[in-house]
């Protein structure tokens, strides 16, 4: 991974009072930056979800009754995902750190991906350098797609936001087959790529190995159906949570509002840290009380990024802030709907197909 230096500019100031603002905030009201008893409930009512669920799947009297009931425990996964896995990435999802570690471990094992390698790509690399090509793992540059300029213009990306929909279909497949599998030999189709110990190794297949398991083997041991309608659920729900994830995470960041910075020849980034934040990352839905409760803070992707130490169900508090201070700082703080964020995404597609300079689109409060 390419390391960046940031220049100065008024995300300095900002970022300054913000997190001058954050903390006061939760001095004076005695709370804690981690998670608070809405977590805690968020984290028991989801984990039992999952093994409620997985036990319906293991009751289907049918193959029908399967599927729905198999989609409803992939679901409920994905879930853990948003409001567990990934604030205990960060290590806030409760106090105890210990216990942040063993919820990362669990919650990682129900995806079927590697702790280490998520972990630090995400936190060293896309919290770092947001939309950064070569020092953000999350800007894809695969076959097909055409997200940055630095990718030469060919003829078939004029289409790629039509075609690109059938692409996010097979996102979990390529995590759960290639992706993890492909950097035991330090090989990945990303702008970076990660070295692997042993140990970490041996954790890798193991969890791969435990989550084929009890995703497939069990039931095929288990319930009266044959393996290829089992084994076709399995795809087919992956394909619906790869849909529904991206619908979710791939918008914050693609999107015609964002920029995609670029170094100079000096390898410097013409943005402070706090001010990229702002600039490549949109939030979207943030009064939704269901957006609230089911994709734990990754609607308010942004702030986020400002306060990764900070568990999501502060977010809602924080937002006035960064509302505030941005505006004081002539920062842009992206807020849209949801239906607009998706919008956006889909233009942006289509923009990046054209020989058109990807120009953001000035972001003004309507």
């Amino acid at each position: 991974m390419k390391t960046r230096e940031f220049s100065s500019d008024n995300g300095i100031q900002f970022y300054a009072e913000l997190r001058s603002r954050a903390d006061e905030y939760f001095r004076e009201n005695g709370i804690l930056r981690s998670g608070n008893g809405v977590m805690k409930f968020k984290i028991i009512f989801y984990l039992l979800l999952v093994i409620a669920s997985y036990n319906l799947v293991m009751l289907s009297p049918s193959i029908v009754y399967f599927a729905f009931s198999y989609l409803f425990f992939a679901i409920s996964v994905m879930l853990v995902f948003f409001n567990i896995a990934h604030d205990a990435a960060h290590g806030v999802a409760v106090k105890n750190k210990k216990i942040n570690k063993v919820l990362f471990l669990i919650t990682f094992q129900f995806l079927g991906q590697n702790p280490f390698l998520w972990g630090k790509n995400h936190t060293e690399s896309h919290h770092m350098y947001p939309n950064v090509e070569e020092s953000d793992v999350d800007v894809l540059n695969v076959f097909g797609m055409r997200v940055t300029e630095s990718v030469e213009l060919k003829w078939f990306h004029r289409y790629q936001f039509i075609y690109m929909p059938f692409y996010y279909m097979f996102y979990s497949i390529n995590w759960l087959f290639f992706r993890n599998l492909l950097s035991l030999f330090n090989y990945t189709s990303r702008t970076i790529s990660t070295k692997i110990s042993v140990k970490e190794t041996a954790w890798l297949l193991l969890f791969k190995v435990c989550f084929f398991f009890y995703m497939l083997i069990i039931p095929m041991l288990v319930l009266p159906f044959d393996w290829i309608s089992i084994l076709l659920v399995f795809l087919g729900c992956q394909v619906v949570i790869s849909l529904v994830v991206l619908s979710v995470l791939i918008i914050s960041h693609m999107s015609d509002y964002v920029v995609h910075p670029m170094p100079d020849e000096t390898n410097n980034m013409n943005q402070s840290w706090a001010k990229m934040q702002l600039t490549t990352c949109i939030d979207y839905g943030v009064n939704s009380r269901f957006f609230r409760w089911t994709l734990g803070g990754f609607n308010t992707h942004a702030v986020h990024h400002l306060f990764p130490d900070v568990c999501h169900v502060h977010h809602r508090v924080l937002i006035p802030i960064v509302r505030e201070l941005a505006e004081k700082h002539d920062i842009s703080y992206i807020e849209l709907s949801y239906p607009e964020a998706i919008r956006s995404h889909f233009r942006f597609l289509k923009k990046m197909g054209t020989p058109t300079p990807n120009i953001p689109i000035a972001y003004s409060k309507s």
